[in-house]
């Protein structure tokens, strides 16, 4: 453990964060159990405030049965818009203490606070800093977990979370510290289920070994693990057993790809409307490719029927794309060869494989408006589907984002989806209830409050 006890590294996880943030905006609902995530029969739920967790609510789980276990709950469809913004804020403030943070998801980050011990003071010290500080600027909470490394840290933050109860969440220490020298202590009595990597599959492996906690498995020799769970996962866990983790803090990483995808209210088995939503879909990917400056060379494409069969399918190109007309192809191509038939429940279209392309200039709208005038030509959308090389194409790209900036995502698009319905296109979760606005009336739900 040497090579650990210099660092010190807090991990920080906002408490039911989509929840919270949607009470901020609707305090008039404090003290019920409110529910985040998709709203129709067909939904997930997101985040479950902690009077909704008291009924055995969380993440992940269906709509459907949330509202089973708690028939009384406020369901809301979410922003994840909003919470985006509001992660970005959090995640200043992380800054604020070091530069050394590697945000894990919206409400979730690793600081290494190691090299600015001497000016921070002690951890824990600044640990309750932090806290009040992201209390005071966001009006959220958050809880944290100290040690030598990331492993032991994530397991930490849940010691120090509230725990749910029908009056609220019950508060808990906010920060828990694994000290150096006591790593072992702090771990082993922890049910194996804890570590990352186990679950179900590998419970079942475990459990003829007499493996209950995670002592146990720290004294199952690791040649052992490798024979019943393979090379990997046996040599990583025996590690992990021991609180052994060397991974540093990695500030800003790569995303390794982007994603859209869309649960429908009915299943589709039309060619013809699978047809426009990979165009929206393919359109959505590729404008935040271009925003952020990525190229994908890898396309895929993600299944779901109506028994719950998942499929998915992939195709890398000869070179890097940002271009929704490249993505649509390609994933046409993989979709002719599925039996959509059977009825699609849910559909997506991803980019992995992703390159720093060379950032495209970012036009302005009177910019684009005089391209248009300076060639005429491109006014045309099938002449420009026909004969635009490589470079018109971007500049199209270009002027399309311009516009969007200026004026909003669905003032312009693919002319195949002219005129269609407007999607949810931010929805994470499924799609929405048929009557959302006249459930939300009945619980005293005000529609969400612009923001700007």
């Amino acid at each position: 453990m040497s090579q650990d006890s210099a660092r010190v590294i807090l991990h920080v996880d906002m408490d039911a964060f989509f929840a919270s943030v949607e009470l901020l905006r609707h305090p008039e609902l404090r003290g019920l159990p409110v529910v985040v995530g998709g709203t129709g029969d067909r939904g997930v739920v997101a985040a479950a405030s902690y009077e909704a967790r008291s009924y055995g609510v969380y993440s992940a789980m269906s709509s459907v049965q949330a509202r089973r276990l708690c028939p009384d709950a406020v369901f809301l469809q979410g922003d994840h818009a909003h919470y985006s913004r509001t992660s970005a804020v959090i995640m200043e403030i992380f800054r604020t203490l070091t530069p050394l943070v590697e945000p894990l998801s919206l409400d979730e980050a690793f600081l290494d606070i190691s090299g600015s011990r001497r000016l921070l003071g002690e951890p824990l010290d600044v640990a309750q800093r932090l806290r009040c500080s992201v209390k005071e600027e966001t009006g959220l909470s958050c809880s944290l977990g100290i040690a030598p490394n990331k492993f032991l840290a994530k397991l930490a933050t849940t010691s120090a979370k509230p725990t749910a109860s029908r009056g609220g969440p019950i508060e808990g220490p906010g920060v828990a510290v694994v000290s150096p020298g006591e790593e072992l202590e702090f771990l082993h009595p922890l049910p194996v289920g804890r570590l990352w990597g186990v679950g179900p599959a590998t419970l079942a492996k475990l459990a003829p070994l007499g493996v209950v906690t995670i002592g146990d498995l720290s004294e199952v020799p690791q040649e052992l693990l490798v024979v019943v769970l393979g090379p990997g996962a046996g040599a990583h866990l025996h590690q992990l057993s021991l609180g052994r983790d060397n991974r540093p803090v990695v500030a800003n990483s790569e995303p390794k790809s982007m994603s859209q995808e869309q649960t429908f209210a009915q299943d589709i088995s039309s060619m013809d409307a699978l047809r426009s939503e990979l165009v929206r879909q393919s359109e959505a990917v590729a404008s935040r490719l271009r925003h952020h400056g990525y190229r994908g060379r890898t396309v895929q494409l993600k299944v779901r029927y109506r028994d719950f069969t998942t499929v998915t399918r992939s195709q890398t190109l000869e070179a890097p794309t940002d271009r929704g007309t490249d993505l649509v192809r390609t994933a046409w191509s993989l979709l002719l060869r599925l039996p959509v038939e059977r009825g699609v429940r849910l559909l997506g279209v991803g980019v992995a494989n992703l390159l720093r392309g060379e950032l495209q200039q970012q036009l302005s709208f009177d910019d684009a408006l005089a391209g248009l005038r300076d060639d005429p030509g491109r006014r045309n959308p099938s002449r420009a589907a026909l004969d635009a090389s490589d470079s018109e194409w971007d500049a199209t790209n270009s002027a399309v984002d311009a516009i969007r900036n200026k004026f909003g995502a669905e003032l312009i698009g693919p002319a195949r989806l002219a005129g269609q319905a407007k999607q949810a296109h931010g929805q994470q979760w499924g799609p929405a209830a048929e009557h959302d606005v006249d459930t939300a009336s009945k619980s005293g739900v005000p529609p969400p409050a612009e923001t700007s």
